[in-house]
C-alpha cells in the first residue's frame, strides 16, 4: 500500500510539472566517440545556451554551444523540433607513448592541453506528458593543440536524453 502511494505521489506531481513551462534541461549524451552530461539553459523558444561535459581520450572537455530551435520543419508534430548551434571547448586528453632504447621498450604517459571549435545539429523529440526530450544529434568538431596538433572529427553522432523543468 505504501508503494501505491508513493507512486500515485509521483505519477501526479510528473503531470503537474508537464503543465507547466521550462526553461532549464539536464540531461546525458551518449556517444561512441565523446560521451557526456549537459545543462541547457533556454534565454527564448527559439535560442539555448547549453554546457556540455565530455570524456574522451582519458581526458575531459568543457563545451560551450548557442543553440537555435526550428519547431516548423515537420507539420506532422510540434513535439519534433530540429536544432543547431556553434560553439568552443577547451580541455585535456593523455595518452600512451611507446618508447624504444637500448633493446628495452617502456610507455611514457602524455598529457596535452587542447581546444577547438563545434558545430552542432540534431532532433529532439520533446514528450507532453512528461518532462522529458529525447534527440539524437551530431557534433563535427577540431581540434587544436592536442596530440595530432590539429584533428578534425565530422561524425560524432549521439542519442540525447533530458530532463526538462
Amino acid at each position: 500500500m505504501r508503494y501505491f502511494v508513493v507512486l500515485s505521489m509521483l505519477l501526479f506531481c510528473l503531470n503537474f510539472a508537464s503543465g507547466q513551462g521550462y526553461n532549464q534541461a539536464v540531461g546525458i549524451r551518449a556517444s561512441w566517440h565523446s560521451p557526456g552530461l549537459e545543462y541547457r539553459y533556454y534565454t527564448s523558444d527559439v535560442n539555448a545556451f547549453k554546457s556540455l561535459v565530455s570524456f574522451q581520450d582519458r581526458g575531459i572537455r568543457l563545451h560551450g554551444f548557442a543553440e537555435f530551435f526550428r519547431y516548423d520543419l515537420f507539420p506532422f508534430s510540434h513535439q519534433l523540433l530540429f536544432y543547431y548551434g556553434f560553439g568552443l571547448h577547451f580541455g585535456f586528453e593523455s595518452w600512451d607513448e611507446e618508447r624504444y632504447r637500448d633493446e628495452v621498450l617502456w610507455y611514457d604517459t602524455r598529457t596535452s592541453v587542447l581546444a577547438g571549435l563545434d558545430g552542432l545539429a540534431g532532433l529532439e523529440y520533446v514528450f507532453n506528458e512528461i518532462p522529458v526530450s529525447a534527440g539524437i544529434e551530431i557534433k563535427p568538431f577540431f581540434d587544436v593543440f592536442g596530440r595530432d596538433g590539429f584533428d578534425i572529427t565530422v561524425f560524432d553522432l549521439a542519442l540525447t536524453v533530458k530532463y526538462l523543468f
